[in-house]
């Protein structure tokens, strides 16, 4: 193996393409925080009267 095919295969095997695998957190959580923050969002602009 040339140095050149040895850098490629480093660089390949470290690369991350950011897609649905690596992202392994705790959607359940996530989830009921975004809802969480749109209920609060809905309350403060009916409380502001903007809407």
């Amino acid at each position: 193996m040339t140095s050149a095919s040895a850098a490629t295969t480093r660089f390949l095997l470290r690369a991350r393409t950011g897609g649905p695998k690596d992202d392994q957190g705790p959607k359940l959580l996530e989830h009921v925080l975004g809802w969480t923050l749109v209920v609060l969002l809905a309350v403060l602009v009916t409380r502001a009267g903007l809407m």
